[in-house]
């Protein structure tokens, strides 16, 4: 199956045309306008410095619904503590930031321009970071987007035990008081699984976009 290649025209193939492994696209560009398509249609890029802009629809689809958090006991002990003082919105810049330094060793998706274009998103009301603070220290976080009744996860940071759960978990929180229907996690992670996130086919999570991004 032919991998796409894009134009400055705003489109993109169904993802359902998507290589085996996800890989669905590339080029085109990170303009806020194409983002956000990419989104509302279950797609998203991920790519190193040394390559092109690489667009991604996985099947399985890893996703978690909100009102299906898991909370350890441990977890709660911490929350009901306060240890970490959970913000929203507060300093998406440096949290987009930590989560690109924390992945420069490895070999990071979270480019220069991909700050920049998230940052966009944000100030547009898009992109959305959580904050996790330790005497007034951002030890924690993770950014995402959001659209309808949809949060599409992007990244998370910890520079202390348990701060990205603790920021994570209240995220699920919040957007379960919000009736969110779930959050995309993009693909399988250990981590994750045991917060409660579970695989759906790539046609079922097109389905839960479709009516997430209607609402």
């Amino acid at each position: 199956m032919p991998i796409f290649g894009l134009s400055d025209d705003l489109i993109f193939p169904h993802p359902s045309l998507a290589e085996e492994d996800g890989l669905l696209a590339v080029d085109g560009d990170l303009s806020p306008e194409r983002l956000i398509l990419a989104y509302r249609n279950g797609i998203f890029p991920w790519f190193s410095e040394d390559e092109p802009i690489l667009w991604w629809s996985p099947d399985p689809r890893f996703i978690l619904y909100p009102k299906d958090i898991k909370v350890s006991h441990s977890m709660k002990k911490l929350l009901k503590k306060n240890t970490y003082k959970i913000s929203f919105d507060t300093c998406f810049r440096d949290v987009i930031s930590n989560c690109s330094n924390l992945r420069k060793e490895s070999g990071t998706w979270i480019t220069n321009d991909m700050i920049e274009a998230y940052c966009k998103l944000h100030e547009l009301g898009y992109a959305h970071s959580v904050e996790a603070w330790y005497e007034d220290k951002l030890v924690g976080g993770l950014y995402g987007i959001s659209i309808g009744k949809c949060f599409f996860g992007e990244s998370m940071f910890s520079t202390m035990s348990n701060a990205s759960k603790a920021a994570f978990i209240t995220l699920c929180k919040k957007l379960e008081v919000k009736e969110y229907i779930m959050v995309d996690c993009q693909v399988y992670t250990e981590h994750l699984e045991s917060l409660g996130a579970v695989n759906v086919s790539r046609e079922k999570f097109l389905e839960l976009v479709e009516e997430g991004i209607s609402i």
